[in-house]
């Protein structure tokens, strides 16, 4: 008799994530994980207590998928924010349905935890406080300011590029995110 494949927490989460950003977070259902799987949804459940422990994980797995890609983003400018913001549109444009899931969802299903736009950009690492202690060694006056200018301004062209609606160049990208900070930088050493 052949021993049949064991379907192990590993496998139910790397499938469940995988399907997360093939097709998005609504269709992870147990049937769905357990199709793509190939097995019955018992393993599912003999590993997590319910869907919503299983979508945490997902979640968990996409915040820490979202950092090692920031981290290895090359960084191509010195001007503070625009690496981040580059490594953040790319992550839009290339992974939709993650991007979706960490940055847009309001989950207001309750399907997951939720971390703050902040702790998520931040990490362990600290990346949104050295973006801003660049700033601040750049003469800033208040960096903090000028991070939520840049940000809004990040963000939306971020979700541009989710409606298909942004169609700039990576150097065009360096280009918009330079100008933009030094024309927050100089509106807030004005004021």
């Amino acid at each position: 008799m052949a021993r049949k494949e064991m379907i192990t927490i590993d496998k139910i989460l790397d499938t469940a994530f995988a399907k997360t950003r093939e097709e998005g977070f609504a269709n992870v259902t147990a049937r769905r994980v357990a199709a793509k799987a190939g097995c019955s949804t018992q393993p599912i459940f003999r590993v997590y207590k319910n869907m919503e422990e299983l979508w945490d994980a997902v979640y968990e797995r996409a915040a820490a998928y979202f950092l090692d890609y920031y981290s290895l983003y090359p960084r191509t400018g010195k001007t503070p924010f625009a690496n981040l913001g580059m490594a953040y549109i790319a992550f839009a444009r290339e992974e939709r349905h993650l991007f979706e899931l960490l940055f847009v969802s309001d989950n207001q299903d309750g399907k997951h935890k939720k971390k703050s736009m902040y702790e998520i950009l931040n990490g362990d690492a600290g990346n949104v406080v050295y973006e801003i202690n660049l700033a601040r060694v750049a003469g800033c006056p208040d960096p903090g300011d000028l991070f939520m200018k840049m940000w809004i301004f990040i963000h939306g062209a971020a979700c541009m590029s989710l409606t298909g609606d942004y169609d700039l160049t990576d150097l065009q990208t360096m280009q918009l995110l330079e100008h933009s900070y030094y024309a927050f930088y100089n509106e807030t050493t004005r004021g």
